[in-house]
């Protein structure tokens, strides 16, 4: 067998498997984008404003856990361009689906220790894994 017909089958796999690998993540960064239909094994990654100068933070009530797993906890950026102390930012959550079924990925933005005032914010998002 020659090169050549080694190399094009091989050359198809590299391709196919690179064209898997970039729908492995879904970004959800606003409620519009909701409800969110994966495959089971992609990444779930959630961005939503944030401000903790403020004392607001977001808590998850739901994590949608019969079908989505936490992959670590949630990462507060600044963006550096802001230039303004207290500038306002991105949280960010990183999930995986794990279980084919439905589920509810829940938060909340309030003040933590004020957990009888109503929250600011709510983000409820419809969650489906084949």
């Amino acid at each position: 067998m020659s090169i050549t017909r080694l190399l094009i089958p091989l050359s198809l796999a590299l391709l196919s498997a690179c064209a898997t690998q970039s729908g492995r993540n879904v970004t959800v960064e606003k409620l519009s984008q909701c409800p969110v239909r994966l495959n089971n094994g992609q990444n779930l990654i959630l961005s939503l404003p944030s401000n903790p100068t403020t004392g607001y933070r977001w808590a998850i009530q739901d994590s949608a856990g019969g079908v989505l797993k936490g992959l670590g906890p949630e990462v507060y950026r600044n963006p550096e361009d802001a230039g303004i102390v207290g500038a306002a930012g991105v949280s960010t959550w990183r999930f995986q689906a794990f279980n084919a079924g439905t589920g509810r990925l829940r938060l909340t933005y309030q003040q933590p220790w004020a957990p009888e005032v109503p929250p600011v914010e709510t983000f409820d998002c419809a969650i489906a894994v084949n």
